[in-house]
């Protein structure tokens, strides 16, 4: 644990989550050998300091550390970079240039965004994984590297390989070790309360201002959050603030401002991975709504049909045949926009619905509106306006 205190200091991690902490200690752990590591995690969660971590606690730190965006390199030059080319490879090829293997060798070369390689490239970097050897665009001979690669990536591998994006082998090479780093929605919320903090004192000491603050009902709002653009969207949720903002003392109603709801990021069917029954847009509660009454309008249909039954036999001989053949004659979307339009005639309307739900939700978790939140399957900013339309303080 000392190590783990010692390595956030030293690269400026904050945070105490089990999970964050987790990834440290594999990094450290796997540090001294030469192992390929594959890191993974949403954009914007802070992947770019493991490979730094990785390179300072090896035997290579004292040797060249080289970092490479492989999705912001064009297809027809990447082969280039990462391999070098002899003069006249290619139009414009002056001059023979060294490749990033070439230049790192005896030390860490960081690929990001490695999902983004294409196909043929990929054959070349496994080669080097495997063998050590590479070969320059536009020559036949074969160099010899010796350089430790660490590879990240914000997609979902396993869905590329089966797509044909990425080769299965290669995957394996590169993952020899597998670090997670985790979003920032899943670590502790007391981490995100220190990381915007921190950024709010970076700030006002870089534009010599006094720092902002945040009150409780502020705090408790950035916390819960969903944060789809993890320390990234963060720290530049501080900076906004502390350079727009004029009154220093931050209320919720001025964060909010700052905080884009975070299903107009998702897609529209999108599902928290931690909680399948959740939902991420609005829309969707309008939808569960509809279902709910369109069930009651149902059951009313049979309470009415059995007193039918029992009060009127004959009538209910010429109800059922009408029911049959209603059934036999439409298909089933027709019935359901039918069932939709009987719901809209109910004389409790949507809207009543809804607050109805809400009142009921927040009771449920005694007023927690995180909780309250999931169990409806909105954002939580989504319902903090939603209390405020309905007036339910």
């Amino acid at each position: 644990m000392e190590e783990i205190q010692r390595v956030k200091q030293r690269f400026g991690i904050i945070g105490n989550t089990s999970a964050l902490n987790r990834a440290i200690d594999v990094a450290i752990q796997v540090a001294p050998t030469d192992l390929s590591v594959l890191i993974t995690g949403e954009s914007g969660v802070g992947k770019e300091v493991f490979p730094q971590i990785i390179h300072q606690n090896s035997m290579r730190k004292h040797g060249q550390y080289i970092a490479v965006n492989c999705g912001a390199i064009p297809e027809g030059t990447i082969d280039s970079e990462l391999f070098g080319h002899e003069k006249g490879a290619f139009t414009g090829a002056s001059d023979h240039r060294k490749g990033y293997f070439e230049v790192a060798s005896g030390g860490t070369i960081f690929l990001d965004e490695v999902a983004e390689l294409p196909m043929a490239t990929q054959v070349r970097l496994l080669r080097v994984l495997e063998t050590g050897e590479f070969i320059k665009v536009g020559s036949s001979k074969v160099l010899k590297t010796n350089v430790r690669v660490i590879a990240a990536t914000n997609v979902n591998i396993s869905e590329s390989i089966m797509r044909g994006k990425f080769r299965e082998d290669l995957f394996y090479r590169l993952s020899a070790v597998p670090i997670t780093v985790p979003a920032l929605r899943d670590r502790d919320p007391n981490d995100i309360y220190f990381l915007f903090k921190k950024f709010a004192n970076d700030f006002a000491e870089k534009y010599s201002m006094p720092t902002i603050q945040l009150d409780e009902d502020a705090r408790q709002f950035l916390v819960k959050y969903y944060w789809p653009g993890n320390v990234r969207q963060l720290k530049n949720i501080a900076e906004q603030i502390s350079i727009i903002e004029h009154q220093r003392n931050i209320s919720v109603e001025t964060l909010s401002h700052y905080l884009p709801d975070s299903s107009s990021n998702l897609p529209t069917l999108y599902t928290n991975p931690d909680d399948v029954s959740s939902f991420a847009n609005e829309r969707e509660i309008l939808y569960k709504i509809l279902f709910d009454l369109r069930n009651d309008v149902n059951e009313l249909k049979k309470l009415f049909s059995a007193m039918r039954n029992e009060n009127q036999p004959d009538e209910s001989k010429l109800f059922d045949a009408h029911t049959s053949y209603e059934i036999s004659s439409k298909t089933k979307k027709t019935m359901e926009i039918e069932d939709t339009e009987e719901i809209c005639d109910e004389s409790l309307s949507i809207s009543d619905k809804e607050a109805e739900l809400i009142k009921k939700a927040l009771e449920k978790h005694d007023g927690r509106r995180r909780h309250a939140a999931q169990e409806l399957g909105i954002s939580e900013r989504t319902l903090y306006r939603k209390i405020k339309d309905y007036n339910l303080e």
